[in-house]
């Protein structure tokens, strides 16, 4: 059976593995043969087959094998707190009812918090992060000696459980087929193991005539391009130019890739030095076969100039515009044959070399974790090219585990090396607001311990200018310290978290952090505003939007500057208000002129139907949510502020006839407000929708609105206090959804906590 493993570094049988923090917070899974009575193997293998069979329904995994493992280790007792459930016709008028819906809840998910204080979890989703680390190892040569048996096993399971019906994947578990998704995973099985017939129902078959009946893998976008390219299965010549040059040029040019969003910068950077260097793995059988499996045409009469822009209608959300065809065809012509010879060869080696040099920066100052799952296993690659013997190498195999997670619908890579930060500051806020502090005092007190233990106490090594990199002395990462990227809203909602414990009791919470590390954040927070008064996400934003235009990525949108955004300027002026309050003394002007310019910001990207448009969550509902808390915050209310009422209508108007509110993805691709699949109602949108309008004062107003969504959070939790997995709520880059495993316990929680304490008991004293 497997074992979930929780901040252990296994130092003893591996001396490649480092840690900033003793690894608190780093979570991984290991199979154990002997572990397990038959009865525990028998009902884990029941819990998959419950997926597998019911997997074109219910798409999202439920961490199942972390609950059963939590159950033997942390059981939580439910006798003295039986279930409760509000009838159709009742009104909620007894604030018992929500009280023991709340301390189930709290009980429950107490018993999921580590001994560290963190939540593990899975933070999976998007389908084209396994194939980057299949391709990887096999290239590499350590796929057998990195991946057993058994965690082969589990990847096959993933991506046959989710295969659409079409035979295609999507690019997250919840969308519809795409070539890239497809013809990754459909790669992946063959060099996990698969035949070309394998799979039930004739799934490789399916998954085959998919990509053949679509022409072939000539449209996979450019990053699938580049996979195939390094695997063996497709030209050099049929990609775009990604020059190792674009590093050169001074760092003033608005183009230069030190302006770029982080994780764009940070993933081209890598894909750039495979492209220069031309980099193909091993050659053997099954890469010949691959090559005849993939196409409509024999390989060698493959045009590949003309692949080079080719992209399949279902891939395609950001068309490539007509100059950077142009570009691309210049440099592919032009550009490219000339660096290949001498004296432009040069050019081109010095390149490489300063790739190199930002590729060890990176990978050393971040524990070879790496800001993401791309970058990382492509780093992985490139310091094998530069020597297949060497430390780094050995390092960054030594961190894969780290992005692996296991569920009851197989083994999957996640979107970061966990999302434990995150998790651990709304939880703490969610906890706040049901005034269950006495009974949470344990819960609340490991979580300090772990908000403690994971801010960053340093700046990166050397000069920060040379690599491009903002200060990060006091922020607070997505993860863990040793991922070392702190970002805007993680450093805000630490912020607030922080504080908000340092004022309980310290028998109970523990000792409060230091002014000094307080200070910190707050200094990384100012340092991160830009000049219209927003944040962005990591750093600050570099350059213009105007850059969009030479977006490569026909999968994604807005990824090549870091924009500024609704929630992380939220955030921000959350965290310093609440800073400001408990510290008036210390940049008080600076604090101030900050939020006000925050606020214009907030004001300006309101939409005119009310609400905020989300770039993390889904979609209007999370976005909305961030826009009434930042402004609220400032004492902005619904008497004084056009906004907040408009907000507020803009909410009322997509409560369902349930109570609830449910909101589909489609809200993020389309930019259009879009209910899930027959109107059903989402616990977790439901919730920030609620936490919204009680900020906004409709208990004054309406209450009625606000109980008939309570009713729906109460009369979904489930018997033994935890809450059902839904549909998908978290996006990036406009186009690929993300899970955020930790929300269906987290939200309703605090929508709950804040109606009991602001709705139900102020009413009852009136």
């Amino acid at each position: 059976m497997w074992k979930l493993k929780l901040s252990e570094g296994n130092c003893e049988h591996d001396p490649w593995i480092t840690s900033m923090n003793n690894h608190i917070g780093r979570q991984f899974w290991e199979f154990d043969p002997n572990l397990g009575t038959p009865e525990e193997r028998q009902q884990v293998n029941k819990l998959r087959n419950d997926f597998t069979e019911n997997r074109f329904l219910t798409k999202h995994s439920s961490d199942l094998f972390m609950r059963l493992q939590f159950a033997k280790e942390n059981a939580c007792e439910m006798k003295q707190l039986p279930q409760v459930k509000v009838k159709d016709e009742e009104e909620i008028c007894d604030e018992q009812v929500v009280s023991t819906t709340l301390r189930r809840a709290m009980r429950f998910y107490s018993s999921l918090q580590a001994e560290d204080g963190f939540w593990p979890g899975d933070y999976g989703g998007p389908l084209f992060l396994l194939p980057g680390l299949v391709v990887g190892l096999f290239v590499t040569g350590a796929l057998n000696a990195i991946l057993t048996v058994e965690h082969r096993r589990e990847m096959i399971r993933y991506l046959y459980n989710h295969q659409n019906r079409d035979g295609g994947w999507g690019l997250h578990i919840e969308g519809c087929s795409t070539m890239f998704c497809t013809a990754l995973s459909y790669v992946t099985l063959r060099l996990l193991g698969e035949t070309m017939d394998g799979g039930d129902d004739g799934a490789m078959e399916k998954a085959r005539k998919w990509i053949l009946d679509r022409g072939g893998v000539t449209s996979i976008p450019s990053w699938g391009k580049m996979w195939l390219s390094v695997l063996g299965v497709y030209e050099w010549s049929g990609n775009n130019p990604l020059p190792p040059e674009i590093w050169l040029p001074p760092y003033f040019l608005p183009f230069h890739p030190g302006r770029m969003w982080c994780h764009c910068r940070m993933v081209y950077l890598p894909m750039s030095y495979l492209y220069g260097t031309r980099f193909v793995g091993p050659f053997n059988s099954l890469i010949l076969s691959l090559r005849k499996e993939l196409y409509t045409l024999p390989y060698h009469y493959i045009d590949w100039d003309h692949a080079r822009n080719l992209c399949a209608k279902e891939d395609l959300y950001y068309p490539h515009p007509m100059i950077q065809d142009i570009l691309w065809g210049c440099l592919h012509k032009i550009g490219e044959p000339l660096v290949m010879k001498w004296p432009f060869s040069k050019l081109r080696h010095n390149a490489l070399k300063t790739v190199m040099q930002h590729i060890h920066y990176e990978d050393e100052n971040t524990q070879y974790i790496c800001i993401g799952p791309v970058n990382k296993v492509l780093n992985m690659i490139c310091c094998w090219v530069e020597d297949p013997n060497s430390e780094a190498y050995k390092r960054h195999l030594s961190r894969i585990k780290d992005y692996l997670w296991l569920a009851e619908d197989g083994m999957k890579m996640q979107g970061y090396n966990g999302s434990q930060l995150w998790d651990v500051t709304l939880a703490v806020q969610a906890i706040l607001a049901t005034d269950l502090v006495d009974e949470c005092g344990s819960t609340l007190k490991k979580a300090f311990s772990f908000l403690k233990n994971t801010q960053v106490r340093e700046d990166c090594t050397g000069d920060l200018n040379y690599w491009y990199r903002h200060i990060s002395k006091g922020g607070w990462p997505f993860s863990t310290p040793d991922n070392r990227w702190p970002v805007s809203d993680c450093t805000a909602e630490g912020l607030k978290a922080a504080i908000l414990l340092s004022q309980l009791p310290s028998n109970i919470v523990g000792e409060a952090i230091q002014e000094n590390q307080l200070y910190d954040a707050v200094n990384v927070i100012l340092s991160l505003q830009n000049s219209t008064g927003g944040f962005a996400s990591y750093e600050l934003t570099r350059s213009y939007a105007w850059l969009e235009m030479i977006n490569p990525a026909e999968t994604f949108g807005d990824i090549i500057i870091d924009y500024q955004y609704v929630e992380c300027t939220s955030a921000a002026i959350q965290g310093l208000k609440s800073f400001m309050k408990s510290y008036p003394g210390h940049r008080r002007k600076e604090i101030e002129a900050s939020i006000e310019k925050a606020i214009e910001f907030i004001e300006s990207k309101q939409q005119p139907d009310g609400s905020w448009y989300g770039s993390w969550g889904v979609c209007f509902t999370y976005g909305t949510w961030f826009g009434i808390k930042g402004l609220v915050a400032c004492g902005i209310t619904y008497e004084n502020s056009n906004s907040i009422r408009k907000a507020c209508d803009f909410l009322l108007s997509k409560q369902l006839g349930s109570g609830g509110w449910g909101e589909s993805y489609l809200s993020c691709q389309n930019k259009v407000y879009t209910n899930l699949e027959g109107n059903k109602s989402h616990l977790v949108n439901t919730a920030w929708a609620m936490i919204s309008l009680i900020e906004a004062g409709q208990a004054h107003r309406d209450p009625i609105p606000l109980h008939r969504a309570a009713k729906v959070l109460i009369n979904s939790q489930m018997e033994n206090g935890d809450f059902p997995q839904q549909e998908i709520m978290g996006v990036f880059n406009k186009n690929c959804m993300i899970s955020y495993s930790a929300y269906r316990n987290i939200f309703p929680v605090w929508a709950l906590g804040e109606y009991l304490n602001r709705v139900l008991l102020p009413s009852k004293n009136c």
